[in-house]
């Protein structure tokens, strides 16, 4: 099986920004010649409320949601879920000043982007 190019960036959550503190909360993953985007999300409101005791989890699940369906281009993620999917994963990793945002980007090599995404998932998130 011939290698492909992936991109990936981290999806975090920093419930008081003035504290600095955030979790790592899901993954973006693109992988441009398999046409292939996911940002699925995990939120382990124990963490949450670690850092917050006040969080409003239910908005942030909703939020994250958001990212998951423009990832897999739902008619729910409105004008943005209808975009390429490069432009997709540009809006997704892009800089944002909210509680929930995404590192930069990085880069690697996969046969198989579906296994990429459960090892970062994993190794990251989990």
């Amino acid at each position: 099986m011939p290698a492909h190019s992936f991109d990936y960036a981290i999806i975090r959550l920093t419930p008081r920004v003035e504290r600095g503190e955030s979790i790592n909360v899901g993954v973006v993953v693109f992988c441009r010649t398999k046409r292939f985007l996911a940002a699925p999300t995990y939120c382990d409101t124990a963490k949450v409320f670690a850092l917050d005791a006040s969080c409003d989890i239910t908005t942030i699940q909703e939020h994250l949601a958001v990212f998951t369906a423009v990832a897999h281009g739902d008619p729910s993620a409105g004008p943005i879920g209808a975009l390429p999917i490069a432009e997709r994963f540009h809006w997704l990793v892009a800089p944002r000043s909210t509680i929930i945002t995404t590192t930069s980007v990085h880069s690697g090599i996969c046969n198989d982007p579906e296994l990429v995404v459960s090892q970062l998932l994993q190794k990251l998130v989990y």
